[in-house]
């Protein structure tokens, strides 16, 4: 899941075909000029094309892919939208809404893959493959119970870790979480998150990309630190016996 550019870079002339669709059909927001930024990153020139060609729609659009796709950095997205906030091409608040709504219309499906498997199927691969899932039936059950008790903790301070914003929703979804529940603190982090983004990029003004450069290096760390114990969980496994 570490971040790659490349992964979702398309080529210059669909990025130049996105800004005529929005310089043709007068949906570029307010009086945002519809340009590609010179010199920049080719993600965060799709980026900028989407939200000025699509305007709202668009940080909701980026937002939802967000989290459906983590590569898709949320520091990239809400940033720049705060900056385009801070130069008038659209309100704060509107920002905030539009980046609020994408993120969590992004949660539903992760949540629905981990209902789907569920706890039971779960732990019948668990008694065969305990080693890579790095648990066993009982350890299930036990931390089955533990989000039971306090997985809203979990969801809630979860939607502000880069990474795993987007992989909580499954925990959430196998412990059979109600989805009201689910939904009202995976808001209450998602609002706090595209908040303190958003404002950090009004606040900076151009210098918006400097978010994004502390953000990363904390983002590979948390990708890095769940790679590392995953391995020192897989070598270290000792399936527990009755």
């Amino acid at each position: 899941m570490i971040r790659s550019a490349g992964l979702f870079t398309f080529s210059a002339s669909r990025q130049i075909a996105a800004v005529d669709l929005g310089r043709q059909s007068g949906v570029c927001w307010a009086q945002a000029a519809c340009r590609l930024p010179t010199g920049a990153a080719p993600l965060n020139s799709l980026i900028e094309a989407t939200m000025q060609a699509l305007g709202p729609f668009g940080i909701a659009l980026l937002m939802a892919l967000e989290n459906l796709f983590p590569p898709i950095p949320s520091e990239l997205i809400m940033p720049l939208a705060g900056y385009q906030a801070a130069q008038g091409q659209m309100p704060l608040w509107l920002v905030i809404l539009s980046g609020s709504l994408g993120s969590l219309a992004g949660t539903p499906p992760w949540y629905a893959l981990g209902r789907v498997i569920g706890t039971a199927r779960l732990k019948r691969l668990a008694a065969h493959h305990g080693r890579w899932l790095t648990m066993g039936p009982a350890e299930i059950e036990k931390a089955d119970r533990w989000f039971d008790e306090r997985g809203w903790r979990a969801v809630l301070f979860g939607r502000l870790v880069p990474t795993v914003r987007s992989l909580i929703s499954i925990p959430a979804g196998l412990s059979d979480m109600p989805f009201g529940r689910f939904l009202l603190y995976s808001a209450i982090g998602t609002v706090i998150w595209t908040t303190l983004l958003a404002l950090a990029g009004f606040a900076l003004g151009q210098g918006y990309g400097r978010i994004a450069a502390f953000v990363d290096p904390v983002s590979t760390g948390v990708v890095v630190l769940i790679v590392a114990l995953y391995l020192f969980l897989v070598t270290t496994f000792k399936p527990t016996k009755g």
